[in-house]
């Protein structure tokens, strides 16, 4: 699938490169998935993965990859993956614009 169905952007990006430099395995990915449950009714889910189905979207910012399986992109296209830093610690985050309503730590939603 095109880049354009959900943006990878540079913060993330760079993050993500940081933890695989740690991690010492160039093969790392980051997986974004949706998963049922939260105070909103889903919750968003990050992971390192290895492997790429055919069937995932696959998007790349400076030299690292975001993965999304096919059930969760249906929630998540149009969306940004993000990574931000503040007073409450440093996370990654979807920017959703097909969520309805966010749980208040920005990890569930509903649409």
């Amino acid at each position: 699938m095109s880049d354009e169905v959900i943006r990878f952007s540079d913060s993330a990006a760079r993050k993500v490169k940081a933890l695989i430099d740690e991690e010492g395995n160039a093969e790392l990915k980051l997986r974004v998935y949706i998963t049922g449950g939260g105070c909103a009714g889903f919750s968003y889910g990050f992971r390192f993965d290895e492997d790429v189905q055919e069937t995932d979207t696959l998007v790349q910012n400076q030299g690292v990859s975001l993965v999304v399986d096919p059930m969760s992109i249906q929630y998540l296209a149009g969306s940004e993956v993000d990574y931000t830093e503040g007073l409450q610690g440093a996370h990654f985050v979807v920017n959703n614009p097909n969520a309805t309503t966010t749980c208040g730590c920005g990890s569930s939603f509903s649409i």
